[in-house]
């Protein structure tokens, strides 16, 4: 069990970190705690002890009384709100202190403990999943190859889990060849704790696989579908045959996956409309592009971020290749009707340099684009040339 550190025989030539600062470290470390294989008896990374000894000696110096170990750190991740008032750290202003980092039900990162996460500049420069995507990006560049990026990107949002028979019957997919090594990595074996008598269930809405909670009940971890009190299971995977079943890794399940799926959902609303938009052009400069019939381009980024301070603080101007007329930020409306200061909180950390970057929900961002048609006298007739190929 580690030991509290004293305030008088530890050197203390570090700052005492309080605050985002302390609140990144510690969310940092409750990840790297999640991607340890098991029990490492007391024995924790430099990041996560040096973590844990800042919030003790922060606590000593405010007076409050400091986790026992780094396991009861992570225990009051999971008990008690970023906000509590037993943390010694001062939040920011508008930053939300109803959240926890850990999921009391899964015993895991919540998905706002992975946004505080990325936000640590220290973590997210030496994130894997950064570096697969990047990597990805940089092997289609060199091989000139946009259409394998695109094949990339569908495959993390719309196939999050596959079977090592599906695993294996990738390497027929022409687009994928180039990036199959780099696919395997993406992918790891589902853990145990997954499994229920003997099989995963799979979530219908997003295909990432659900979480037993007891007999007979199972959450989902994506923030989208947590909503619901009650997932449907869209198939069951059983563990003892097809030589197992793989799932992306955590961080690009909530960051590839949970936006992809906002960013599909688009496509296929905007192709409902007569219009085509291209996919993550330019080898991902945004995630859409959308040409409407007089010439005007829009240039949209989507991101499901349920903490709208760390969104605005880490957005910067879309990548300017290829052009457009007017760029948009958007966040599924969900998250709008969660927190209704979303898009004032937003503003308010936003950078200036970012301020040409306009902040929609994905169904006022629609409004838009029907009023843009409606403008160029089209939307009427997309809608008779849906209703004739239907007739």
């Amino acid at each position: 069990m580690t030991t509290v550190p004293s305030p008088h025989t530890t050197t203390p030539l570090e700052p005492i970190f309080d605050g985002a600062h302390l609140v990144k470290a510690v969310a940092s470390a409750i990840v790297r705690l999640s991607q340890q294989a098991g029990p490492q008896e007391g024995v924790y990374d430099a990041v996560v002890q040096s973590t844990y000894n800042q919030l003790v000696l922060l606590c000593l110096q405010k007076q409050r009384t400091p986790p026992a170990s780094v396991p009861d750190m992570a225990r009051w991740a999971a008990t008690r709100s970023i906000g509590d008032t037993r943390w010694p750290w001062t939040l920011p202003e508008d930053f939300d202190g109803t959240v926890t980092l850990v999921d009391a039900q899964t015993a895991t990162p919540t998905q706002q403990c992975m946004e505080w996460q990325v936000a640590a500049a220290n973590v997210a420069a030496e994130q894997v999943e950064n570096q697969l995507m990047l990597t990805a990006i940089a092997t289609c560049q060199n091989a000139g190859a946009p259409e394998s990026y695109t094949a990339f990107r569908r495959l993390l949002i719309t196939r999050p889990v596959l079977t090592q028979a599906q695993r294996a019957a990738l390497a027929d997919d022409l687009d994928l060849e180039l990036l199959r090594d780099l696919i395997h990595r993406c992918y790891e074996p589902a853990p145990a704790s997954y499994l229920r008598d003997g099989a995963y269930a799979v979530c219908a809405r997003c295909g990432c696989l659900l979480v037993p909670i007891g007999r007979d009940r199972y959450v989902c971890e994506l923030d989208r579908c947590r909503r619901d009190q009650h997932p449907r299971v869209g198939a069951t995977l059983d563990a003892r045959q097809g030589g197992g079943v793989y799932q992306l890794t955590r961080p690009m399940r909530m960051f590839i996956t949970g936006p992809g799926l906002a960013e599909t959902d688009l496509e296929e609303a905007l192709v409902q409309r007569g219009l085509r938009p291209q996919m993550w052009p330019n080898f991902d400069a945004y995630d859409l592009r959308i040409e409407f019939p007089r010439g005007r381009v829009w240039a949209i980024d989507v991101k499901d971020r349920a903490n709208p301070a760390l969104l605005g603080r880490s957005t910067a101007p879309l990548r300017p290749d290829p052009p457009y007329n007017a760029g948009f930020l958007v966040v599924p409306h969900y998250r709008f009707d969660e927190r209704e200061d979303y898009p004032r909180v937003y503003a308010h950390h936003r950078p200036d340099t970012a301020a040409e970057v306009d902040l929609l929900s994905d169904t006022a961002l629609l409004a838009r684009v029907d009023q843009e048609l409606d403008r160029a006298g089209t939307r009427r007739r997309a809608a008779d040339n849906r209703g004739g190929a239907r007739a």
